[in-house]
């Protein structure tokens, strides 16, 4: 195994929000589908200073030579994401430090640190810690907002945690399937349902059908 050198890298770790809820509703066939437009997607959004890493079943891990390319790859990816119709929402973290590199692959606390602060992210945030947000890049390309301190799990120290948002104009709400966590346009949407005096939207007949028989099974409808 190789020692960890003294490069800093930029980890990026994106997973697809509500993934099992989808498996669950649509099949694993469908399912399997979504993830791989998803790393279609992360593909796409790298460049020569960036590589995927690997896929890590709805989720991928990318490695960038630098703050500002990995910042940028988070925000195509994640803009990617939310342009694609009747698609999940991603979560998305980033942190940089050293790690030790074998056979393609990465190791470390700075790894590990990343993965917790991704999984601490909202549908559809880009959280980051205060070695990315502090970057003269962040302010930049996507002005940081403090989340304050979290507890991590299996991270000893609280971590400062920010949220990354696009200079660019903001993307139009979306409303979240509550049934199979798929983002869906809701304007369009053909299958609406009112519910305890609200109106809640599906991305399918099936699903509204599935959420009617029994609302409580389902995390509250709302948009994103």
């Amino acid at each position: 195994m190789n020692p960890a050198d003294d490069a800093l890298r930029t980890f990026v770790f994106a997973d697809l929000s509500g993934y099992t809820a989808l498996t669950e509703a649509h099949g694993d066939d469908d399912a399997a589908v979504t993830a791989a437009r998803f790393f279609e997607l992360t593909r796409s959004a790298l460049s020569e200073r960036s590589r995927l890493v690997k896929t890590l079943g709805d989720g991928v891990m990318i490695v960038a030579d630098s703050i500002p390319e990995g910042i940028r790859v988070a925000l195509l990816l994640a803009g990617a994401v939310r342009a694609e119709p009747n698609f999940p929402a991603a979560r998305v973290g980033l942190h940089a430090g050293t790690a030790v590199e074998t056979g393609g692959d990465y190791f470390g606390g700075c790894v590990n640190l990343t993965a917790r602060v991704m999984a601490a992210a909202e549908p559809g945030q880009i959280l980051c810690t205060a070695v990315v947000a502090e970057d003269d890049a962040a302010s930049q390309l996507a002005p940081p907002r403090t989340m304050g301190l979290a507890r991590l799990k299996h991270i000893r120290e609280p971590v400062a945690l920010y949220a990354l948002f696009a200079s660019e104009a903001a993307p139009p709400p979306m409303w979240i399937d509550p049934v199979c966590r798929m983002r869906i346009d809701p304007t369009p949407a053909t299958f609406s349902a009112e519910h305890e005096g609200e109106l809640v939207h599906f991305c399918s007949p099936a699903c509204s059908d599935q959420y009617l028989a029994e609302p409580s099974a389902y995390p509250r409808a709302r948009g994103t």
